[in-house]
């Protein structure tokens, strides 16, 4: 068979000679190929699928794979540095696709380098006669080779497809609605939801996300072009009408790498048809791509959400200004969710997001109005469907509101094993670790989960908060160097991003110690935006570090007047420090109104973090000896954020730290957690994650 990679045309030379100059560019695709080529986009396409059999986006992700192996060959960069060298923007997503692509992480390139013949070929006798000393690159040339050679003599007929090929991905576009009646979309978008949700719970299929398909609803761009931003390989196209109690579909399936329909149908069924259509709309595509799917997946695809299409038509109704999340149209969509249940007592889905619904009317409100109704319509949802992932989400957000977070984490995983694609169960356990049971190495595993599943498949400004909040998880666990490099990456795909700059104060904040550099660079962001409560908070923390407490006063009182006029629920854990800045400035009474809160969150708080909330309570009391048997508690914890281990720098523990106890305590506390951090390191290098 023709190694068409090892012959290359004069055009794929050209070709490789480009990506070469550009390699380090994560920006620099398909488009850019072209233009540089002075072509088309689409003759750039053809041209390349006649010449390697491979679309743009494989041949050009093939090519940075290529010189990954030879940079890593050469020893002289770490796995993330290479990552970035060859233009990949997620380190992630680079060990995803070369472990797919070579078999093997690139973390574990020397283990798996196949061993150099003990006979090397002479086909220059007097060059085999110097034996030049070999270094990486000719090694990794060698390995190269050789990899080649064991691939074809081990499956002779097969071809070298590039790694994402073992993975069957696919995007579900926005379906078009056909009906000359335009308040008919509602119906229309929900065929393109039932669709999209079916092929959810496969789970040997990733799945993009309804969020970034969305964006794609009135693109003028071709399918291989939408393909190449997703990085899919099938897309699914539709457009529907309905005429009464008819239901027109169309509906097809393509191979992005082709660019043509790998199977299409058009279906004419009665209303009460509708779901039978769509379980046999995700059976055929499921078929079609030969994906497997076990028996409990379809078995959960067959169940019919409803037996009542007029509470299912109203349910339709809701959808969309349930996903617009304002207050307004959270009322709107409850009462379509209403009516739904009304129409059918049994409606598990409706139950599920008329709950969530609530949820979302209370959430960041200091006074909770709706908690009885989340727990009663989420206890409904999982009673007539346990298994409905949305049922399990809504109940634990339940158990949010009531802060019994414990109880949440089952529900959330559970959600996650019977919708493997799920993006919110996926979000929800990488917050519920950052902020509700802490938890730096779950924080990471579940913002790196993020990533693999969806982060490069959204847009820029969505894969910068991505990359965002993988900086944060990051930097929580002591990885500084990492969560820098995923604070560029961030701000270069959105360099509006707001929060980028905010986090990069902390990070250099962590690495120099310079506090009153900091409060200079969080004032400066403060100026741009005055009703940044986050930034507000921070800056009037740095403040109270260094002592200067009528500028923390400043700060602080804005964000106390913020808190009452708006009956908000924010950053109660601070309000030892605040109590502390009211009290030294002579602020007696507001200052004990401010503990009394605090004492209170103390006592409700169960979290990994509840000694170090008690010892800062002591010590504001100035009960020395009982602040330190906390932080002797504390100090047993593993997996604790590093900003935990900034408590020594606070003025509340400043009496303390002239106590020889103290500072062995502390010194306690810092060694466990930098033992945790070299096992994790050590974790995520062996599954090639981190380097």
């Amino acid at each position: 068979m023709e190694d068409r990679q090892n012959s290359p045309s004069d055009f794929i030379k050209q070709a490789e000679e480009i990506l070469l100059e550009n390699l380090s560019s994560e920006t620099f695709g398909v488009s850019e190929l072209a233009e540089a080529m002075h072509m088309s986009r689409s003759n750039l396409l053809r041209k390349i699928k006649k010449d390697t059999e491979l679309s743009a986006s494989q041949f050009i992700r093939a090519y940075r794979l290529k010189q990954a192996l030879l940079k890593l060959g050469g020893g002289a960069s770490s796995v993330s540095e290479v990552a970035y060298e060859v233009g990949f923007g997620s380190v992630s997503y680079f060990v995803k696709c070369f472990r797919e692509h070579y078999g093997y992480p690139p973390g574990k390139w020397e283990q798996n380098k196949i061993p150099e013949p003990q006979e090397e070929l002479k086909t220059d006798p007097a060059k085999a006669e110097k034996k030049p000393k070999r270094n990486g690159f000719y090694y990794a040339l060698a390995a190269v080779a050789l990899i080649l050679i064991a691939f074809f003599f081990l499956y002779p007929d097969a071809e070298l497809e590039p790694a994402l090929e073992s993975e069957k991905s696919i995007v579900v576009l926005p379906f078009k609605n056909e009906s000359s009646d335009s308040s008919n979309l509602y119906f229309v978008n929900g065929l393109m939801e039932s669709t999209l949700n079916n092929l959810q719970k496969i789970e040997d299929l990733r799945v993009i996300s309804r969020t970034s398909a969305e964006k794609f609803r009135t693109t003028a761009l071709s399918i291989p072009e939408i393909a190449d931003e997703l990085q899919v390989q099938y897309l699914v196209e539709g457009s529907g009408q309905k005429v009464g109690d008819k239901v027109l579909l169309h509906i097809q399936l393509i191979d992005a790498a082709r660019d043509e329909p790998l199977w299409a149908a058009e279906y004419h069924r009665e209303l009460q048809d509708i779901f039978d259509l769509q379980r046999e709309v995700a059976a055929e595509i499921a078929d079609a791509i030969q994906v497997y799917v076990s028996e409990e997946e379809r078995a959960r695809i067959a169940k019919r959400p409803t037996q009542s299409l007029a509470a299912y038509d109203y349910y339709l109704q809701g959808l969309d200004p349930f996903y617009a999340r304002t207050h307004e149209s959270l009322q709107q969509a409850i009462g379509y969710f209403e009516k739904a249940i009304a129409e059918d007592e049994e409606f598990a889905l409706a139950y599920a997001d008329l709950a969530l619904s609530y949820y979302f009317l209370d959430l960041f409100q200091r006074e909770k109005q709706y908690t009885d109704l989340i727990n009663q319509y989420s206890d409904q949802a999982l009673l007539y469907d346990s298994k409905l992932d949305v049922s399990l989400i809504a109940k634990a957000c339940y158990y949010l509101q009531v802060q019994d977070y414990r109880l949440a984490l089952p529900h959330l995983e559970k959600a996650l094993d019977y919708n493997p694609n799920s993006a919110a169960a996926i979000q929800m356990l990488s917050d519920f670790y950052a902020y509700y049971i802490p938890n730096s190495a779950k924080y990471v595993e579940y913002a790196l989960k993020g990533i693999q599943l969806d982060g490069q498949a959204q847009d820029s400004t969505a894969k910068s908060y991505r990359y965002l909040q993988l900086a944060n998880a990051l930097v929580q666990a002591g990885f500084f160097r990492e969560a820098d490099a995923y604070l560029d990456q961030s701000q270069s795909l959105y360099p509006a991003n707001p929060f980028v700059p905010h986090l990069r104060v902390f990070v250099d904040l962590v690495q120099d110690k310079d506090w009153q550099k900091a409060a200079n660079a969080l004032s400066r962001l403060y100026r741009r935006d005055t009703n940044a409560m986050d930034v507000l908070q921070d800056l009037a923390k740095l403040h109270y570090v260094l002592e200067d407490n009528d500028s923390a006063y400043f700060y602080f009182s804005k964000l106390v007047r913020h808190r009452e006029a708006n009956n908000l629920e924010l950053y109660t854990y601070e309000n030892a420090k605040i109590a502390y800045v009211y009290r030294a400035l002579g602020y007696r009474a507001k200052a004990d109104s401010l503990f009394a809160d605090y004492v209170a969150y103390c006592e409700a708080n169960d979290s990994k973090y509840q000694n170090a909330h008690q010892a800062i309570r002591y010590a504001y009391a100035q009960d020395w000896e009982k602040s330190l048997e906390y932080l002797e508690q504390f100090s047993q914890e593993d997996h604790i954020q590093y900003w935990f281990l900034l408590l020594e720098y606070e003025p509340l523990v400043k009496p303390m730290k002239e106590k020889a106890e103290f500072t062995r305590v502390f010194q306690q506390i810092k060694d466990r957690f930098w033992a945790n951090h070299r096992k994790m390191r050590e974790d995520l290098e062996g599954k090639g994650l981190l380097r």
